[in-house]
């Protein structure tokens, strides 16, 4: 509706996805709660969805978090995509050539001007880093998106909400 405020705008990554499929009660799990109930806008793109269903699918993952299911993973997919924006021709602004994997959801985060970037990996997490040359000129470049872990991000989502 028209005048109501929106939660922070948000990109997640693959592992958050997999940490709050699996473990609901995780802190990516209760990131992804905040999706379900439109405290956070989160934003995918066609990238991000195939990562993560191809990584659900896993048979080593679905050995080791029983939960993943053909039926359960196609749900999860469908109610993410219910309550996301969907984005399509991200603009590749941001080349990582530490990790190219990685570029879909940094891309996406700046196309939309996310403010977050919540994500498990250590290679994007370490964007975020003003303490290492590669993590600086990444601030520099893109001042206004926060990359966080999912716990810092329930927090920094809660001090706002005060």
């Amino acid at each position: 509706m028209a005048g109501e405020p929106h939660g922070p705008r948000a990109v997640f990554d693959c592992m958050v996805f997999l940490q709050g499929a699996a473990r609901k009660d995780s802190p990516a799990g209760i990131c992804l709660r905040l999706v379900e109930t439109g405290l956070v806008d989160l934003f995918l793109s066609d990238d991000v969805i195939d990562e993560v269903r191809n990584v659900l699918d896993r048979p080593r993952l679905r050995q080791r978090f029983p939960v993943l299911t053909d039926e359960f993973v196609d749900q999860f997919l469908a109610a993410l995509l219910s309550r996301s924006t969907p984005v399509r021709d991200v603009p590749r602004v941001f080349a990582y050539e530490r990790h190219p994997k990685d570029e879909p959801y940094i891309n996406l985060a700046l196309a939309v001007q996310a403010e977050y970037l919540v994500s498990r990996d250590i290679d994007i997490l370490d964007l975020s880093d003003t303490g290492n040359p590669e993590g600086q000129r990444f601030q520099e470049r893109f001042p206004k998106v926060k990359i966080v872990d999912p716990a810092t991000f329930l927090q920094e989502v809660q001090q706002r909400g005060k």
